[in-house]
Formats: C-alpha cells, structure tokens, sequence
C-alpha cells in the first residue's frame, strides 16, 4: 500500500509544545471547528473557502480541551482546564452561558442524540450529566479511578460508554445510571500525557463499541455482552490514540502514536488506505457529505484529506439506512424526547460517536454488520472475556433479521414532532430572570439561584391585582399559569424517585394553609392550565388530571396523544395534542379538544390547522372566550362555529412584519392582537426590563380587491364573526334561564355597526362601478333605516335605476315581515296585539322618487334575529284611517239582528287576518259580544294588517259576500 502525505495549515499557535487538539464538521460540511488545549480561543472555519480568516471565541481563561456539537449543529459546547462548560449559538458563535464547573481540568464532552443532554468529565471523580434545557444536574456517574478522557452516547438512547486514563472502560445504562459493564486495563494507559487520549467508539448502529486495544489495534465488543468479538490489526507500529466511525458505519479512521493514519474496511477486518504525517495526529472527523477526512496534529495544525476511500469502494457515505426518526430543535428549547431505552428497531438517525468531544453530532444511520466469524485468524488467539451479560433486549434480534435499504449518499434528518410548551413562557437563560408566564391579566417570572429561585407574580394593572408576595422556589418551577383566582406551577421530573410535583397556589382564601402540592412519581408534568374553579396538569403518560381549587382530585382522563398545550378560560379547558406523527414535509398533525369541567362534558373536538412547515406558539383564549392559535409563521387563527366549526385566520404577520422584527404573543381581543415585537434573531422578550406591549388590528388574510376596499372588506367579515358570537352567547344564555338584557344591548350596537360598514361598502361599490355587488350588500342590511340611507346615498350619486332596486328591496323586505307577523298572530290567537312594533303606511310605495324619509323602525335581518325588549318606548305609529265604505259596511253589521251577526261570525272566523282581541266572557250579552268583535277586528285590519290597497278591497269583498249570504238565507 502506497504511503500518502499531505501539508497541513496553521489553526492554533501551540509555542511548539504538543497539545491536545479537536476538529470538528457541522452537519451541512459548511464549517470546521479547531481548538487546543495550548490555546484559549475557538476557531470556527469557512470549509469553502479556507483562506479566510476564522471567527474565534475567546471565552475561557486557559486552554480549550474538549469541543462538541449538537446533534443539529444549533449549539456548541467547550470545556477547558479552566475547569468550566461553556455554551454557544452556532454557527454565529454567540456565548449561551456557563452551562457548569468543574473542580479539575475537563477531558470530553458529548451530546446525547436528543441534544438535550451533554455528558461531561475530565480529572474529577465522576462523569455529569447535564440537563441543556436548564442546566441541571441530571445524574452524575461514578466509577473510574483514572481521568475520563472518552464519552460515547450509544445511539440507541440505552447506554453510555467511558473509558480513562487507565485502560478501564465503563458501560452505563442511562436510565437507572447503574454500571452493566466493566472492562479493566483493555485500552492503552495514558494518564502521563494528556496530549494524546485513549478513544472509543459506538457504531452507528449502536451494536459494537470499538476501543483502542494494547497491541496496536482496535477491538470490538458486542453492545449487551460486552464480549469481545474482533480486532482491527495492521500496520501501525505504535498504539492506536484516536480513532472515528464512517457514517455508514462501513469503515474506520484510526491515528496511532506513529504518526498514521489508517483507514480499515470493517467488513475485511483490513486497512485500505494510510497517510503519514510530520506529527501526531491527534483527532479525526468524517466529513458528513463526501469522501473527506478532517484531521488535526498536536502542534495545531489542520487539514482535510480528500478522497479516502478509493473510488472502486463504497462511499462513506453510502447505504445509509432509510429510516425517520426524530431531530433535535435544538438546544435550550425542548426536554428530552426519549427517557426509556429504546427497545425496537425503530431507532434514531442521529446516533453520537462522541470520541473525547472530537467528532462532529452525527448524522448515522441504523446499520446491522454481518459478520463471518470463520473466516478471521485472529479470533482463536483472543483471550474470552467473562461476560456479565445483561438479558438482550426484546428488539435486538428484530434489528439484527431487518432488512434495510440502501440510501443515497446524503443524510437526509427525518420530520420531529413539537415537544410540549407552556404559552407564555420563556426558554431557560442561565443567570437571567425568565417568564413562566405572561398573559393579558400579568406575568411570572423565576430568577435561578444556586440552590433555589426567586419568583415574583406582577399584575398589569396593579389596581385590580391582589398584591402577591415573591416566592422561593426549591423545587425548579418550569412552567406556570395564572388567572384572577390563583397560580399553578410544574416542574419536571427531579431526584431519585423521579418525581414531577404540581403545586397550586390561590390568591385569595379564608383559610391559611390554602396552597397544596401534588407529586407524580415517573411521571412528568407537561403542561398546566387554570379555570374558573379548577387546576389541569397533563402528563407524560398522557393523562389529564383536573384537581378542584381546593386539591380534590375529581378527574383523570387519557389523552388520544402526547401533550402539545393546555389553556384555560371559565369552565372550558382546551388541550392540543399529536394525533400522529408529523408529515414527511415536516407539517405536525395536531388535533385539540375542548372540555366543559363543570357539566364533564366536551362539546369540540377536532384538527388543528396549521401553516405548512410551522409549529404551534401560543394556544389560548381571547377576552370574550373564543378559542384561538398562533403559529411561528405568524398566523392567528380563531375558532368559530360557521360551517359546522372552522378556524378563521384572523391575522397574517408575513403582511405587516419586518425583516428584524418577530412578533411573541401574549393575547387577543374582538378587535386586537396583543403581542411583544422581538428584534432578530430574538424571538422571546427578555424579563427585564419589562417588555411593552404593541397592538396590532386583526387583519384577515384577504385578496386584493378590485375596488382596493380591503379595509373595509376586513371589517365587515370581522363585525359579522363578532355579531354571530354575541347571538350564540345569546342563545346559550337565555338557555339557561338568565338575563340577556345587556347582550341584547351589545348586539344592537353591533348590528348597527355593522350597517355603517356595509353602507361604506356600499358607496366603494357605487364608485367602482360594481353595481351587482352594492344589491348584494343591501340585502345584507338589518336595519329599516339603513335600507333607506342606501336609497338616499345611490340617489345623491344620481343613480336611479339602483335606487329603484333598492326600494324594492325594502318592499319585499317589509311584506315579508308583516306576512310573518300575521302568521304568527294568526296561529297565537291568545295573545295580545304588540301595541310597541312599529308599523308604516303602505302608501311609501306609492312615491315616484325614493323615499328620504328615516323612519325608527327596523327591519328583521335575515341573518341576525335582534330581540326587542320590553321597556324599549313606544314607536311612532303611522296609522292610515279606514275608508267610509268600510265604516258603513261596519255600522250596516252591528245592526243586524243577533241570528244573522251569529252566522256572520263563524264565517269571519275563516278569514286569515281576523284576529280576536282577548277572550270573550261566556256571561256576556251575544249582542254587545260580537258588536265589540266587529269593531276591533275591522279597526285592527284597517291599521294593523293593511299593507297594500289589494290587501284592503280583499276585506270589502270578504264584507260584500258575507252580506249576499246573509240576504239570500233570509230569502
């Protein structure tokens, strides 16, 4: 085999003093990360154009020892013998924080698959596991007696391997943190010198763990046995100090102490590639698209080594497995997603080869290797290792029998569904204040100490707010809610047992020890909500627990799917789920369901829309209770119960929003949203100082209108959606036996509101020439008046022909409504004329011009049934006096002898618009009884039936012919 040999460039200056180095590749192969433990500063470095000088972050005080990356390369971590864990946004490089310390130097770093868990240790006794959401110590292990110099997170979530300075590797099960392996004096001793560091490494399938061996060589050990299976055993003539899987899990990459690089084909158990350098290398990286190797010396110089593997081999990128699985969004915002061992095939693409922090977060795929146990000469002449063997898990032999597809040579990060968000919170920001809560009635927010937090609850308007007292938090309150009676707060899953505590304080109460604590043991809260008389925590088991105010436990429901968000308004509490995983386009498949807690009943349920390629941020209730959402694209979407119940976007940030401004909302009302504006790229408010409030117009998302009227179009759907919810409030109110006095008086405000609006719309239409349009809005109108100011506006735009129309319209509008009237009395003959309804003269009809004059009464909407109350004044009353034929006709009746008036009566009684006036006493005289008969319902037909002139020659003829009877019978 040909010996290569490559030039190196200058990264780090090391005085030439040997040094522990790192390289690393971000996942998009767009950036190389370098640091030495001979130099303060990080060097971030363009891999496409490496002439340009690096950006460097000068953080730490002495020496960087350790790099890792996230999983989704959003997040940087550093460790340093100044003995602290440092993070940082990338690839901007911005500093996060102090993530911890450590009493010693700090040796290696990993990331967990997840990116929310960095494991870390160096010279101090035991390795940390580090909570990325809040920096928290979430286990530390213990069990070396050598400095750690290597970290592995197995891929499948279940074990973490460590090796020391010793030779001692140690397996761990992450879960209970216990050790399952230990393997004593198997890797090189290297506690006399830190330039160099023993390495080790999972698959990517997570099956093997390579380690660094004592003869020069590199041994596998199988994943549950730990039993050693084969070596990889060539050419370097000195221990193996470093070494890094492929992608595909098809090859290795090993340094040694001789200054060469191997590159081994797993499957031949051979090397098919070196390269010699001037020094020692001390870590490699695999280039995450390609056929390239990064590599670093410990005089700190780097370089890329470009087509390893000869082009008659497979890529080291090729055969990755096809499989979805979860990404990480990153740090700083999401707990971690799987706490159990896997147990199935169904495993991450993200596995971790985390070698002493030098490998980039990987982008591996779920491979199974095959191996033919006969064909390799080695294996008689390796010593068995005692197995403590711990029982396989279920899913093993299903990966092992599984056959995968081969991929194409890109790592392609499968669709991730949204973790769980309390609205109104913020992200953890190590030594700043943060928001538990901020909503339209105040805010929480927690200061973190060292062993406690500070809470402090603030109401905006300080006048109404009850005065809360600050409160000392001992149990690392995440999340919060808060309504006008009290406060609910929720931690994650802490301590030995594993427990999630719920604790609920009021702000008003008679008794003194009114607070109370619920703990779920293996069970974590996920979200918190509030309601009128009732606290709901959902849980990681998906159960929703609905406490009453006081700690009852009165409910625990199962949830169709894992908790997304919970809200609380009154009776109703509304919960966002996952009704299955998100598309391949990454879109989340969201469904929400409303429950009323006091009746136990759930009258909504259904999808929750989203903008393509979105998330859900805020999910609430406006002022007046409607259910609304907002997206990280910006739209705000309001559930209302038009065509059967549909989500109405009722504001689109994309058409007011600016390059540098994100928008955080906070709430909403009938006519504003509530929100923070947030420079880029912020998109939270910082706690202090206190942010300011900016209100926005709901603006629905309408097309351009060809008369420009989008405005105004935008206030008519807006009004018509806010008078439809007053009438459902109505309707429900009136249900229930209570006063709707005050909603009557809301929607004849709205109502008349929304008549201005169609009435301006009206004149855009009458000025763009849309004439169509303006009929179609006309018959829109609710109000009498209002029809009439439409006439009186197209007649002052000279337009006669659409005023003619619209006095039509009136004409029709006010038949139909006397003809339902007189429907009404005809079928309710008990009760009384309704001396307060307004009625007008037909003879409005008879005028050549439109009529101008505005009369009180008002018309009956077709859409909008408006209740008139009792104490409302008399109407002003046009009453247009019967004709003198028909008060002969009137007299010429009461004269009639009581046979023939007693006749004429049961004929009458067949006239549809006879009505009785009350009921007749049986005591009366025949005589006086139907005189007073024929008076009122002459009277009332002459006043309040009449509509037309057709409508009164009818009630002649009715006359006439009864008379003709009566003349014939006597005959």
């Amino acid at each position: 085999m040909k010996i290569r040999s490559m030039k190196l460039r200058e990264a780090h200056k090391n005085n030439g003093v040997s040094s522990y180095c790192t390289v690393l590749w971000d996942r998009t192969a767009e950036h190389i990360v370098t640091a030495s433990s001979s130099d303060v500063s990080i060097s971030i470095h363009d891999a496409l154009l490496p002439s340009i000088a690096p950006r460097s972050l000068r953080n730490h005080k002495e020496g960087v020892t350790a790099l890792a990356l996230s999983p989704n390369s959003t997040c940087l971590a550093s460790g340093s013998s100044d003995r602290s864990a440092k993070l940082y946004k990338f690839p901007g490089g911005e500093f996060e924080s102090n993530i911890s310390r450590f009493t010693l130097p700090i040796r290696a770093l990993s990331f967990n698959r997840q990116g929310t868990m960095l494991a870390a240790g160096g010279d101090d006794d035991g390795i940390k596991l580090i909570n990325t959401i809040d920096g928290s110590i979430a286990r530390v292990l213990k069990g070396h007696r050598g400095s750690i110099t290597g970290i592995a997170f197995d891929p499948n979530s279940e074990y973490l391997a460590s090796v020391d300075s010793v030779g001692t590797v140690i397996i761990w099960e992450l879960q209970s943190g216990t050790t399952i392996h230990t393997l004593k004096s198997i890797a090189p001793n290297t506690s006399s010198d830190f330039s160099t560091l023993t390495a080790l490494g999972w698959s990517p399938d997570g099956e093997m763990l390579a380690v660094a061996g004592l003869k020069n060589d590199v041994v596998m050990y199988d994943r549950d046995t730990a039993e050693k299976l084969f070596t990889l055993r060539g050419d370097h003539t000195q221990q193996v100090c470093f070494l890094v899987w492929s992608l595909n899990g098809k090859y290795v990459a090993t340094s040694g102490l001789d200054k060469q690089v191997l590159i081994w084909d797993v499957d031949k158990k051979q090397d098919i590639e070196r390269q010699k350098f001037d020094d020692l290398i001390c870590c490699l990286a695999w280039k995450p698209h390609g056929n390239a190797l990064a590599v670093i010396d410990v005089m700190g110089k780097y370089g890329v080594w470009d087509m390893v593997i000869p082009s008659s081999m497979k890529s080291p990128t090729e055969g990755l497995p096809d499989i979805n699985s979860n990404k990480s969004d990153g740090l700083l915002l999401f707990d971690e997603e799987e706490r159990e061992p896997s147990t199935s095939g169904s495993l991450s693409d993200h596995g971790e080869d985390s070698l002493v922090g030098s490998e980039p977060p990987s982008r591996k795929r779920l491979r199974h290797f095959k191996y033919d146990e006969d064909s390799d000469d080695d294996m008689s002449s390796l010593p068995k290792v005692e197995s403590h063997k711990k029982p396989s898990i279920s899913g093993k032999e299903t990966i092992k029998n599984k056959n995968v597809t081969s991929a194409g040579p890109v790592a392609v990060t499968g669709p991730t569904m949204q973790e769980a968000f309390q609205s109104g919170s913020t992200p953890v920001q190590p030594g700043k204040r943060r928001f538990l809560c901020y909503n339209m009635l105040g805010s929480i927010t927690t200061m973190k100490h060292d062993e406690y937090s500070h809470i402090e609850i603030d109401f905006h308007d300080t006048g109404s707010g009850p005065r809360v007292p600050a409160m000392t938090d001992h149990f690392g309150f995440t999340m919060a809610s808060l309504n006008e009676n009290g406060s609910v707060f929720a931690n994650p899953c802490k301590g030995e047992k594993n427990m999630s505590t719920l604790m609920y304080r009021p702000f008003k109460s008679w008794a003194n020890n009114s607070e109370w604590y619920m703990r779920l043991e293996e069970e974590e809260v996920r979200a918190v909500a509030l309601g009128s008389s009732w606290v709901a925590a959902v849980t990681s088991l998906n159960f929703l627990r609905i406490f009453t105010e006081g700690g009852l436990q009165r409910h625990v429901i199962s949830l169709d799917g894992p908790v997304v968000s919970a809200t609380g308004f009154g009776d109703e509490l509304a919960v966002v789920t996952h009704s299955s995983p998100s598309l391949p386009s990454n879109e989340q498949m969201l469904m929400f369901e409303v429950f009323n807690v006091s009746n136990g009943t759930q009258p909504i349920k259904g999808r929750l829309p989203l903008t393509p390629g979105s998330s859900l941020t805020w999910f609430g209730f406006s002022e007046e209770g409607q259910l609304s959402s907002f997206d990280s694209m910006g739209v705000l979407r309001v559930f209302t119960n038009q065509y059967g119940g549909r989500w109405v976007p009722h504001f689109s940030a994309s058409k007011l929003k600016k390059k540098d401004e994100n928008y955080w909302m906070v709430g909403l009302n009938s006519s504003k949203l509530f929100c923070i504006l947030c420079k880029s790229p912020d998109k939270f408010p910082q706690a202090a100082p206190k942010p300011v409030l900016t209100l926005l117009d709901l603006s629905i998302p309408l097309a351009s209108s060809d008369l420009g009227a989008e405005n105004l179009e935008n206030e008519f759907i807006l009004s018509n959606m806010h008078l439809s919810q007053i009438q459902r409030r109505i309707q429900e109110t009136e249900a229930l036996g209570l006063d709707v006095t005050s909603l009557d008086d809301e929607a004849l405000n709205s109502e008349a509101a929304l008549d201005r609006c169609i009435l301006r719309l009206i004149a855009s239409c009458c000025n763009g020439d849309k004439l169509v349009r303006a009929i179609e809005l006309v018959k829109l109108l609710s109000m009498e008046k209002s029809v009439r100011g439409a006439i009186k506006l197209v007649t002052a735009l000279k337009l006669p022909n659409l005023a003619e129309r619209f006095n039509t319209i009136l004409e029709e509008r006010l038949l139909k409504q006397e003809a339902k009237q007189t429907l009404k009395e005809t079928t309710e003959p008990k009760s009384d004329v309704n001396t307060n309804r307004t009625f007008t003269s037909p003879e409005i009809f008879k005028a050549p011009e439109p009529v101008n004059e505005i009369q009180s009464g008002q018309l009956s909407s077709p859409f909008f049934v408006k209740k008139k109350k009792a104490a409302e004044p008399d109407k002003a009353v046009k009453v247009v006096e019967p004709k003198s034929a028909t008060k002969s006709e009137n007299k010429g009746l009461e004269k009639k002898n009581m046979d023939e008036v007693k006749q004429v009566e049961v004929k009458r009684s067949t006239n549809p618009f006879a009505k009785s006036s009350n009921n007749q006493e049986k005591d009366m005289d025949e005589g006086k009884q139907v005189e007073v008969k024929r008076s009122t319902n002459l009277f009332a037909k002459s006043f309040a039936k009449s509509s037309n002139n057709q409508d009164k020659a009818s009630l002649l003829d009715s006359v006439k012919k009864m008379k003709k009877n009566d003349g014939a019978s006597n005959k």
